[in-house]
């Protein structure tokens, strides 16, 4: 009866405690990505995505475990104070020499619990920085794999490990050498309790007297082998706690920065007085100085200004992302902002372009035509259902910003602030972006454009020119040019660029500007491809616990051996007392002595036991990891364009986390408890051999009822993983977007999403945990069952049968049956659920390679490229290659560059370095972010100088730079490097138009491939697009440069 009601309580016990870590779990995941919406510039420079997704991975997840853990270390450590007590109750004051040698392991814990602090602190600072590495590098892959660096990014993400393996190895092997300690401690207790009753003679040392002792000990048995795993559990909780209540006590965003006026009653749409912003507040020079706006509602104003004159910031002033250092901000109305980087969330089109409001038929159809999408849509099979992969990454760059833009148009707000919208489109489409959707659909909203396209600022109302974060120049088109000065070297530099293209040489062409646009495509944008869904269900093959293998089999022996042996000599130690009592000759001193040389040397074993269970662990971390990275390193891309980030973070993360702490001391413990619950069956076997019968046909029942549990429990935690993913994948995502979610005012939709998915994930981890203790219930009733019938059979046998002190040896082991079974049985379980981490990590080693980079009797010479030439030969690629059917973008493309067109050489950031404090050791925050997006242009262009390869390709490299710094960069290309062959792909016709070759793209077919002088000289696809362009720029601007020459 006392056995059944224990099982019942503490199957609840355990049961609510999982539960409410569960919901412990569950809150602080919450408030950690409600945090992240409300994190200021400041903060979120502080916490990168990658660190926010490991606060939520592995530090809300350790939190989580934290009751079921304290729960657990003050009810063993009652069951160690009770066991004293009834030492003390049978023994009398022979116990009291028993607490010195536990006094001592209690003070021992102090020092130890410290050293292992600052091993977990360092361990979890250094993943933070290996996580912000991998993060960054994963969302860069593409670019990391065209310039071959993948070997140098792998080294990059090792020594990281290197340094987090330092102190992981650290933490594990100072385990190893605590477990000893804890081990031993009954034994020490045990001798010492002993000597005090020979010397004090407070209780005879009989068979009742030194069994009722073991007894009393082996319930200790349980405590002290959790004891110091909870230690070590509860260290690294103080470590997640602080390193969440940091993240959770940082800088937020103030919304009194910015004051938000409803539109009516008011013709004003922003105003700014005397605003100064800075984004780092120890900076002596604000970002934004002395800046006085005054917009009214529905003008268009323009922004212009050179590479980081603080463009962006004048926006991010409005949306109040900057933080205001003096002056004051009034918005009147709703905002919607279409970033110059583009956001794009996994899901559809439509999706993006809804954002959460409701479908209107004719309104969305309208944001559609007015962004120049509908045609893109109509050439993809799924239409506006097409999937997009994470970051967009089957949508072209042109294809993203317009998908943004629509999101803005549909929204319908009061105030739209776009950042350089047109940097990504050819001239034709950014002409249609601007007189069909600025200028027309928006035409009764207030709108702030920023932008490098002179030949558009003759439209609108009011024009802003900026420079070092002042705007020095305010006022129309025509005010502006005639007070020169800064905006003149703008328009100065775009009439350059522009005199470039003879008007007299296409005049021919006037007639036949307009551009077939079913037919004439740049190149832009490819086909749209529909992601496919991965099943994520199916993506852990169903391998049982006995395939995983973690280690050598030769090492694994050597610690079996170490257990075996440790139990052998714990069991040869107890006999020892049951035999030698028997015989009065042997003296109190004899008897102690060998109990107690017997049982210390145990510690050997021990301590072989559990440094070789750390050192097993280790290897295995070390191996799954380079496997791990090897492989990902080595995958091609189509891996990365079907893989969400997230996905391969959680198993560089949570799931490393696991194999780095949990799987090495599960398998000792599964080790340990299961050779111990076999020498306790040995033992009541060879005092009452009828007992073997029932505890065979319990280790029956046993293993069916734990098979039976185990295909449930796998498959929810397979499960789990899969609804784990998406959470992470979501939090990223929302990271890299939150000022655009910010602007719409999406904070509460967004956070009311990302609740449904965490209580989706809390299910199964509900439904894994209510499993497991449905298996330790029936667990317990088998063996306490087992506990009965040997107990029973003992007060059968006849007096005198049995030494008395046999009896008392087999109920000493038999009163801990039931505990050890469970024991074994949990963190069996427990084991083969840590295991799909190991799997989930495996399937990620075995990825198909692309080719390899090097092949030694392949190698060309170190002079490779001689000339720089590329020839093409019928070639077709697709975005995911080597997917059945998956449509072409190139289609059978064939021609040769010729060497020696191209190159860079100064990136014009001198200027912006050499006044920074730091200079080149200034820091970049995660994505760039607090880097302008043209100077993050720049940084890339200088980065390739470097490497002074004989191939160039630069890919909308200037897109987001100003037409002054783009003459710049394009006159020193052509005059200093002309040896090197330059593959541009361009928007701006300036570009490219004296380029020795051009290729003219349409849907993936080569319509032309000529010199530009040759194509202009006939009814070309070339010339009709530098003729519309010209026509645009004319149309705009060049009768205001004629008569402002």
């Amino acid at each position: 009866m006392t056995k059944a009601v224990e099982s019942l309580s503490q199957r609840h016990c355990y049961f609510d405690s999982r539960r409410s870590g569960m919901r412990m779990r569950s809150a602080l995941m919450v408030a950690v990505y409600h945090k992240q919406l409300k994190l200021s510039s400041f903060g979120r420079r502080r916490h990168s995505t990658g660190e926010i997704v490991n606060y939520i991975a592995v530090d809300a997840y350790r939190m989580g475990e934290f009751p079921w853990w304290f729960h657990s270390t003050w009810s063993l450590s009652l069951q160690l104070f009770l066991s004293i007590a009834v030492l003390f109750g049978v023994v009398g004051l022979g116990a009291f020499p028993g607490l010195v040698p536990l006094f001592i392991c209690g003070l021992l814990n102090v020092p130890f619990a410290k050293m292992l602090q600052k091993c977990q602190s360092e361990f979890m600072v250094a993943q933070d920085e290996r996580l912000r590495a991998t993060s960054e590098i994963l969302n860069s892959m593409k670019i990391i794999k065209l310039q071959s660096w993948e070997e140098k990014f792998k080294n990059l993400i090792e020594s990281r490990r290197d340094r987090e393996f330092k102190w992981l190895s650290e933490s594990q092997l100072r385990k190893a050498y605590g477990t000893v300690v804890y081990w031993m401690s009954p034994t020490l207790i045990s001798s010492v309790i002993f000597l005090g009753c020979a010397l004090i003679g407070s209780a005879p040392l009989n068979a009742s007297t030194i069994f009722t002792v073991l007894a009393s000990l082996r319930s200790m048995g349980e405590p002290v082998r959790m004891i110091p795993e909870a230690l070590s559990v509860m260290i690294q909780v103080k470590v997640s706690f602080d390193r969440i209540n940091a993240v959770l006590l940082d800088d937020e965003l103030k919304n009194d920065d910015v004051k938000r006026i409803s539109l009516q009653n008011s013709d004003r749409s922003v105003n700014i007085q005397e605003g100064n912003f800075s984004w780092d507040p120890e900076l002596p020079i604000p970002t934004l100085r002395h800046v006085n706006l005054e917009v009214k509602w529905g003008q268009k104003i323009a922004v212009c200004g050179s590479v980081g004159a603080g463009k962006s910031s004048l926006l991010y002033a409005i949306l109040g992302e900057i933080p205001k250092t003096s002056g004051s901000v009034d918005v009147y109305g709703s905002i919607a902002y279409v970033s110059q980087t583009s956001w794009i969330q996994s899901g559809s089109i439509r999706d993006n372009v809804l954002y959460g409001k409701p479908m209107d038929k004719e309104r969305y159809d309208k944001a559609i035509k007015a962004c120049a999408l509908d045609k893109d849509i109509n050439s993809f099979d799924h239409g506006d259902l097409t999937e997009i992969g994470q970051r967009g990454l089957n949508m072209s760059g042109g294809q993203k910003q317009r998908i943004q833009l629509a999101r803005a148009v549909y929204n319908d707000a009061d105030i739209y602030l776009l950042d350089d919208p047109f940097s990504a489109v050819d001239a034709h489409t950014a002409a249609t972006l601007f007189n069909d959707c600025v200028m027309a659909a928006l035409e009764r909203k207030t709108v702030i454009l920023v932008t490098h396209q002179v030949e558009f600022l003759p439209a609108v109302d009011k024009i802003l020119v900026l420079d070092g974060g002042q705007v020095i120049q305010s006022g129309s088109y025509q005010e502006l040019l005639k007070a020169g000065t800064a905006f003149e070297e703008l328009v100065n530099a775009h009439r350059d660029a522009i005199t470039v293209l003879d008007p007299a040489n296409n005049e021919g062409q006037e007639g036949t500007a307009k551009i077939d646009k079913d037919q004439m495509v740049t190149a832009e944008e490819p086909n749209g491809t529909s992601v496919v869904k991965e099943n994520s269900q199916g993506e852990i093959s169903a391998k049982g616990l006995p395939g995983v293998q973690l280690t050598e089999e030769e090492e694994k022996e050597i610690g079996l051996l170490a257990q075996a042996g440790f139990v052998a000599l714990q069991a040869g130690s107890t006999y020892w007392l049951a035999y030698a009592i028997q015989f009065p000759k042997i003296n109190n001193g004899i008897l102690i002595g060998v109990y107690s040389g017997i049982a210390t040397t145990s510690a050997v074993f021990v301590y072989f036991r559990s440094f070789y269970a750390a050192l097993l662990g280790l290897k295995a971390s070390k191996a799954f990891f380079s496997g791990f990275t090897n492989s990902i390193f080595k995958a091609p891309m189509l891996f990365f364009d079907s893989t969400p980030v997230g996905r391969i973070l959680t198993r560089a993360s949570s799931d490393l986390s696991v194999l780095d702490f949990d799987i090495p001391f599960a398998i000792i413990f599964v080790a340990a408890a299961g050779v111990e619950l076999i020498a306790i069956i040995g033992i009541m076997t060879f005092v009452t051999w009828q007992v073997l019968i029932v505890a065979i046909l319990a280790m029956v029942a046993v293993k069916y009822i734990q098979d039976y549990y185990i295909a449930t429990a796998r498959e929810l935690i397979r499960i789990n993983g899969t609804t784990k993913a998406p959470v992470m994948n979501y939090t990223a995502e929302t990271s890299l977007g939150v000022i655009t979610i910010r602007a719409f005012n999406m904070v509460d939709r967004f956070f009311q999403n990302y609740l449904k998915l965490v209580d989706t994930d809390a299910i199964l981890f509900f439904h894994s945990n209510a499993v497991m203790e449905w298996l330790v219930l029936r667990i317990e009733a088998i063996q306490n069952f087992t506990l009965f019938t040997a107990a029973f059979l003992l007060v059968l046998i006849p007096k005198g049968y049995v030494a008395p002190g046999l009896v008392g040896l087999s109920l000493s082991y038999a009163f801990s049956l039931t505990g050890t079974q469970v024991f074994v049985s949990r963190w069996y379980c427990y084991l083969a659920n840590y295991i799909i981490s190991v799997e989930r990590i495996k399937q990620f080693m075995h990825i198909p390679p692309e080719p390899p980079a090097i092949v030694e009797d392949k190698r060309p010479p170190s002079s490779w490229p001689f000339k720089g030439r590329i020839e093409l030969q019928e070639l077709q690629v697709s975005y995911l290659m080597y997917r059945p059917n998956a449509p072409l973008v190139l289609k059978g493309i064939t021609c040769t560059f010729s060497e020696g067109t191209r190159a860079l050489e100064k990136c014009q950031l001198k200027a912006t370095i050499s006044s920074l404090p730091n200079k080149l050791d200034s820091s970049v925050s995660d994505e760039g972010e607090n880097w302008s997006a043209g100077q993050r242009q720049l940084f890339c262009l200088g980065r390739v100088l470097l490497k002074r390869n004989r191939i160039l390709v630069l890919d909308e490299a200037t897109a987001s730079i100003d037409s002054a710094t783009d003459a710049i960069l394009q006159r020193i290309i052509r005059q200093e490097f002309a040896g090197c062959t330059v593959i541009t792909v361009a928007h701006r016709v300036p570009t490219v138009i004296d380029s020795d070759m051009v290729m003219v793209l349409s849907f993936g077919k080569l319509l032309e491939y000529d010199e530009p002088s040759k194509l202009m000289e006939t009814n070309s696809s070339f010339s009709k697009l530098v003729a519309e362009y010209w026509s645009s720029c004319r149309k705009n601007s060049y009768q205001n440069l004629n008569s402002y020459q």
